[in-house]
């Protein structure tokens, strides 16, 4: 089970060419989907991103809607996030979530990393037109030379030891990847390859031009 959360940001930011098992609408993210003639199976947030007049259309569109007082702690994609993990997926997908305001995508970075940790037996991607980005957690993982050229990866909370990446432009034997470092940035992706290391978590990026 695959389920994909549209978020409300830029909508360049929005790979409508996904295709989960189900769809989760966040706020105005909801209305990007209806207006793709994309119906969520459920629709997340406060709304107070869209007008009463896109609200109706939102609510004769889809039947499943959650509505939450804009006073709140979680934010709504956190909501989408938890509206996500009660179908059991294996995947969780986010579009629609990067670009516009950074703390927002500062936020749904750490809630993913914190979920990321809790359900490791649940995929989670941030996914654009250009990028796909995953957090890693210790282990091998393949690297599949597909649509996307490059390749990078940082830590993301702890040190990285015992880094080694094959099938890459740069290739690495028991490597560390330091807090704070970029020297892992724009790999390439030559043949089908992986990745391995331990400690901490790893937050690896693909991205094609």
């Amino acid at each position: 089970m695959i389920v994909a959360i549209c978020a409300g940001g830029p909508i360049r930011e929005v790979a409508f060419s996904l295709t989960p098992d189900k769809w989760i609408g966040v706020d105005r993210g909801a209305l990007y989907l209806i207006d793709e003639a994309i119906i969520p199976d459920a629709i997340v947030g406060d709304f107070d991103s869209v007008t009463a007049e896109e609200f109706a259309r939102i609510s004769k569109a889809v039947a499943h809607i959650e509505q939450f007082q804009a006073e709140k702690d979680e934010t709504d994609t956190d909501l989408a996030l938890l509206k996500a993990l009660d179908y059991a997926p294996t995947e969780i997908w986010l579009t629609g979530v990067t670009g516009g305001r950074l703390d927002h995508y500062e936020a749904v970075l750490r809630s993913v990393y914190t979920l990321q940790r809790q359900h490791p037996e649940v995929t989670f991607k941030l996914i654009n037109p250009f990028n796909e980005i995953q957090f890693l957690q210790p282990g091998k993982y393949a690297l599949a030379k597909d649509t996307y050229a490059y390749v990078s990866f940082f830590a993301y909370g702890e040190t990285l030891t015992n880094v080694t990446l094959r099938g890459v432009k740069y290739e690495t034997t028991d490597e560390v990847i330091e807090q704070g470092t970029t020297r892992f940035t724009s790999n390439e992706i030559l043949t089908n390859g992986s990745i391995s290391f331990e400690g901490g978590i790893c937050l690896m990026i693909k991205s094609r031009d």
